[in-house]
């Protein structure tokens, strides 16, 4: 019979493709009867060598499969290592990681064993043991399997601070040609159950005892990149339609990983990671920044610019509503210079209330000055910005280190749009 630690390390890496993970949004107090608290002290984090944080014991309950999904590496025809945990055996691991401070909480995932409905039923049954048997307060992230019956969907929001339906591909298109055995509309079916089971639990307008938790820390999905010919236009277009319509706490991008044996249809190459790292910026600005996606992306420029970012990249297209002077601007405009986030914008602003904004006020503030100076005018005039019209502008905003990139190479042509005036 397997041991504990060879599942774990099957179940462990088989989980590293599932990026729709994070511990934000949720506060669960813990109490003397158990273990865990998800904003308590004593919690120690990981990072991995592109830096992302990890602080989550991140397993699949079984990486066994009965769909065939062309671009997983767990699908029914690979031919991987299979393992499969107990419900007790993944409690125990979350307890012991958790008590020896390697962990803050638990993000279970699985493959689809026997039918959706009871693979939902395993995964909630280690949420189940670990609230009600070992009073666990720290975070637990539950996957959702599209199909499942919206009984089991709700039961998993009301032990998970967060829950996640992956959407898989940007267009039911792909979804169809690569993964027919899953159904757009059963997974569009289980955001829905899960957003409402939010809105009911935030909903204060009756009286009485509050609403019960559930998924505090709100929905998330993933949606893989490179893995068919989809323009960045078309994977945001995407995700800013689930935004809208299910009130998604994150969708996180996947940059595609070729697998062995896997499908003539599928790049036999994985693409940049820096495509990922801008559709990350590019969702931030939609988000938080007030951007439309048609303003980032859209027929004339369907695909971010990998060489800067898409803020940088917006605004050498839109040179008219520049400079913005920082003295007199709403916030909304501010948010649209190059180099200022929000943290910045909102000091700025409350600084104006008792002086003038001026260059050096923005030297204290850390931005990026080589960046931000010819966009804006502050109190103590900027000769920068009478040169936004010139075509090395791009050159006097990026950083010595980059220019090697971005120009010793021949990168920025004459065609380029960074070089028009």
């Amino acid at each position: 019979m397997p041991s504990v630690l060879y599942k774990l390390q099957i179940l462990a890496d088989a989980a590293k493709y599932d990026a729709s993970c994070a511990s934000s949004g949720a506060k669960r107090s813990g109490n003397c009867k158990g273990v865990g608290h998800t904003t308590g002290t004593g919690i120690c984090h990981s990072y991995t060598p592109d830096g992302r944080c990890i602080s989550l014991l991140k397993i699949l309950l079984t990486n066994f499969c009965i769909y065939d999904c062309q671009y997983c590496v767990n699908r029914i025809s690979s031919g991987t290592p299979r393992a499969r945990f107990s419900i007790q055996e993944v409690v125990d691991l979350t307890l012991a990681f958790y008590k020896r401070n390697y962990i803050e909480g638990l993000f279970l995932s699985s493959g689809i064993i026997r039918s959706p409905d009871y693979t939902m039923e395993q995964l909630i049954g280690v949420a189940r043991v670990l609230r009600e048997e070992h009073f666990f307060g720290g975070y637990i992230h539950l996957k959702c399997v599209p199909g499942a019956s919206p009984e089991l969907q709700i039961r998993a929001g009301r032990y998970a601070d967060r829950v996640s339906t992956n959407i898989e591909l940007p267009t039911e298109t792909d979804l169809k040609r690569l993964a027919p055995q899953k159904s757009i509309q059963d997974i569009h079916s289980a955001m829905s159950v899960i957003r409402q089971g939010i809105d009911v639990s935030q909903d204060r307008s009756y009286s009485g005892k509050s609403p019960p938790r559930f998924a505090p820390g709100g929905q998330s999905t993933q949606m893989i990149v490179g893995a068919t010919p989809n323009s960045d236009a078309e994977v945001l277009q995407t995700a800013d339609r689930l935004y809208k319509t299910y009130r998604l706490k994150r969708v996180y991008y996947s940059a595609f990983s070729p697998i062995p044996h896997g499908d003539a249809r599928l790049p036999l190459s994985e693409p940049p990671l820096l495509r990922e790292h801008r559709l990350y910026q590019a969702d931030w600005l939609i988000r938080l920044y007030g951007f439309d996606v048609s303003e980032l992306v859209n027929a004339s420029f369907p695909d971010l610019d990998l060489r800067i970012d898409p803020k940088l990249a917006w605004a050498l297209r839109h040179r008219d509503q520049f400079p913005i002077d920082l003295n007199r601007a709403p916030r909304e405009l501010l948010l649209r210079v190059p180099g200022l986030g929000i943290r910045n914008v909102d000091r700025l602003i409350q600084i104006r209330r008792w002086k003038k904004i001026r260059l050096e006020d923005l030297s204290r503030l850390r931005c990026p000055l080589r960046k931000v100076r010819p966009w804006v005018v502050t109190a103590d005039y900027n000769s920068e910005v009478f040169r936004l019209d010139r075509s090395d502008l791009i050159r006097r905003i990026v950083c010595p280190q980059q220019q090697l990139e971005l120009f010793d190479t021949g990168s920025c042509g004459s065609g380029s749009p960074l070089t028009r005036s």
